[in-house]
């Protein structure tokens, strides 16, 4: 477990790499400049949220791994699933509504679920002073 922040940031980086490519390369001339510009902020989410996960990782192995530092971890990972996840399903589908859930609700969640994950990222490490 302690290494799982570790993981789940090398995992994300790595596909931010291989969606980003997917995005300047074969999607380009697929999706219109909106929809492309949308498909590309979902990517640098994703790839900046890769690397917070990275430090939180390593932050835990460095300090007492304390609930607020952990919860952290999971708000950058749950938002960036959301955030990042439910631009791909909207830019590349034309699904925008599965059963009752809204696609496009699920960004402004992730959004507030990487903005929590960089407040208690602040908490955890003010406390830790």
């Amino acid at each position: 477990m302690t290494h799982a922040f570790l993981l789940m940031g090398a995992i994300f980086g790595m596909l931010a790499v291989a969606f980003g490519a997917f995005g300047a390369h074969a999607l380009k001339s697929r999706l219109t400049v909106e929809l492309l510009n949308s498909y590309q902020t979902a990517v640098q989410y994703q790839f900046w949220h890769a690397l917070a996960l990275l430090a939180v990782g390593l932050l835990v192995l460095q300090l007492n791994p304390s609930r607020l530092l952990q919860s952290s971890g999971w708000m950058f990972f749950f938002g960036t699933l959301l955030f990042s996840g439910s631009i791909y399903v909207l830019t590349l589908t034309n699904v925008r509504q599965i059963g009752f859930l809204n696609i496009g609700v699920l960004t402004p969640v992730g959004g507030l679920s990487l903005m929590l994950g960089w407040l208690l990222l602040i908490l955890a490490l003010w406390r830790n002073q």
